[in-house]
């Protein structure tokens, strides 16, 4: 067990909490837990790359991590009226199609390994800002005007964009 993997296990632990936050309009108090879990991603990520402590347990937990905290803040967030549910019924669509598809390619005996593109990494990073927005928004009793639906809406484009990639990416893998 490396130092970056328990980060992540730490980051893990923070997704029910923030939950609880958010169900009981904490704001303040989400959008910390939130901050803490985005800054700890970056710094298990950092070491893990620049400090040689990558593990194969760290290169399965990370992206775990990040999809729990992802697919569970916006789930909830779209519970209280936060953020739009189409919107997260296409972020967590995207999610589940790579998962899909990762899953059908092994019953297929055609084992496919997805790695993050740019437009993926652009996508998780316009995911979390937006996040951090609607939660950030709330706690400091800031509107945020038409920057919300500007982030909404590039939130929405890059993850089509992110989705079309990898079904791309699958179908060739599944062809060849």
């Amino acid at each position: 067990m490396t130092i970056p993997n328990l980060i992540t296990v730490g980051r893990l632990f923070l997704v029910p909490l923030v939950i609880v936050m958010i169900v009981n309009a904490r704001w303040d108090f989400a959008f910390i837990l939130f901050v803490v879990a985005g800054v700890s991603d970056a710094i298990d990520g950092f070491l893990a790359k620049r400090c040689g402590m990558a593990s194969e347990l760290g290169a399965w937990l990370d992206p775990i991590a990040d999809k729990a905290l992802i697919v569970s803040i916006y789930i909830t967030l779209a519970l209280v009226g936060a953020v739009p549910i189409w919107l997260v019924i296409l972020v967590v669509s995207r999610d589940l199609m790579i998962v899909a598809a990762v899953l059908l390619s092994w019953l297929l005996d055609r084992p496919v390994t997805i790695a993050p593109i740019m437009v993926s990494k652009l996508n998780t990073a316009a995911q979390i800002a937006f996040a951090a927005l609607a939660l950030g928004s709330r706690a400091f009793s800031i509107d945020p005007g038409p920057a919300a639906v500007v982030a909404e809406l590039v939130v929405a484009l890059l993850t089509l964009a992110s989705m079309t990639a990898y079904l791309a990416f699958w179908l060739r893998h599944m062809a060849g």
